[in-house]
């Protein structure tokens, strides 16, 4: 017994040391990126700086929100020592990669402002066009989709190459973990306690799961260590994104990809018995958004488990409900106020599901839904 307390101390040390690093290291860049936009909005005349409206809910601070991932990554351990998925401490890190990565991020930011401040005056958001690669990776050749929707090929949150090129997918992952402070793959994580609870007393490797917009795929190395005998799909319209989610990466022999839209998935009627969803309802228009829903229960076997995981609504932590208006202000996302007025309840029961859980993680909602025609 005194063992076993000794190893739960040090694993519990363990994961302090290694995400309280990563907060830091990601919440630095957040400060290090807001001092250099400050810097360059000062020598802008008053006319070019962006214009942002004063929200009228609340905004938390810098410490209130750090406070938040400290609870965040609270329960993220207690799902741990629960044995819902494996602990992140003890995998390697790489200082050369890191540095490399904070040093793309960096060069970024400038190219980012700018956007931003042509958004302000009603500059042309349309995706830069890069070349989507159509080489093989790992035997599997992805071709480039012969026609975009619409609505994707806006210039979302600003980004050099939007989803379109193989930059843009290499420094994508740092500027999401720095907007969230170091929080987001633990956000993440959280989708995988519904995930656990449907796997458990089922043969993995006759289960059959997919990541639709899987992005970089970074969920899916969460998804293959927690449960490694599980195959895995990874669907994404962005080849390079895709490229990118199917590289070498420990932990990774079960995943193959699809390119597609989520409003029109290349997989069979009752197909799937869980899906995951991340951050992906904000970015669709109404609309498509309801095509997606839609397509969702089009493909998840009855009985099957969907996983979605997206920013806050208002209401869902009224304390922050400032900073849900702030955003789209500070970045372009186009559709983001219609998804803040979205009843996914309603949406998903039109679709044929039930909802099981709901619950905050810090900035994001985590919607567990039951098939059940």
């Amino acid at each position: 017994m005194a063992e076993a307390r000794f190893e739960r101390i040090v694993s519990r040390l363990t994961y302090a040391a290694q995400q309280g690093s990563r907060v830091a290291w990601y919440a630095g860049h957040s400060a290090l990126m807001r001092r250099m936009v400050r810097r360059i909005e000062a020598g802008l005349p008053d006319e070019d700086r962006p214009r942002i409206t004063k929200p009228r809910g609340p905004v938390p601070s810098m410490s209130e929100l750090l406070r938040d991932v400290g609870a965040l990554l609270a329960r993220d351990l207690a799902n741990i020592e629960a044995g819902y998925y494996p602990s992140p401490a003890g995998r390697a890190f790489d200082p050369r990669q890191a540095i490399r990565e904070s040093r793309a991020f960096l060069r970024d930011v400038p190219a980012v402002a700018r956007r931003r401040r042509e958004h302000g005056h009603g500059g042309d958001r349309k995706a830069d066009q890069g070349t989507d690669r159509g080489n093989d990776l790992a035997g599997q050749p992805f071709a480039e989709p012969a026609k975009r929707p619409r609505y994707y090929m806006q210039n979302f949150h600003f980004q050099s190459g939007g989803w379109m090129t193989d930059q843009s997918a290499q420094i994508y992952d740092m500027q999401v973990e720095v907007l969230f402070s170091g929080a987001a793959n633990a956000m993440r994580r959280q989708a995988l306690v519904p995930l656990a609870k449907a796997i458990a007393g089922n043969d993995q490797r006759r289960l059959r799961y997919a990541d639709i917009a899987c992005g970089t795929g970074v969920f899916l190395t969460e998804v293959a260590r927690a449960f490694p005998r599980l195959p895995q799909l990874a669907v994404e319209l962005s080849v390079p994104y895709l490229h990118h989610a199917l590289g070498p990466r420990p932990h990774r022999n079960r995943v193959s990809g699809l390119v597609g839209k989520a409003e029109a998935l290349p997989l069979a009627d009752a197909s799937l018995d869980m899906a995951t969803v991340m951050y992906l309802f904000h970015e669709l228009p109404p609309k498509i958004r309801i095509a997606v829903a839609h397509e969702l229960g089009r493909v998840i076997k009855p009985g099957g488990t969907l996983v979605m995981i997206d920013s806050l609504q208002p209401g869902n932590d009224p304390g922050k409900d400032g900073l849900l208006e702030l955003f789209p202000q500070m970045f372009h996302e186009p559709y983001y106020r219609s998804y803040l007025a979205t009843d996914f309840d309603q949406l998903f029961a039109k679709a044929g599901f039930e909802p099981v859980v709901a619950d905050n993680a810090f900035l994001s909602r985590v919607l567990h839904y039951r098939k059940v025609v």
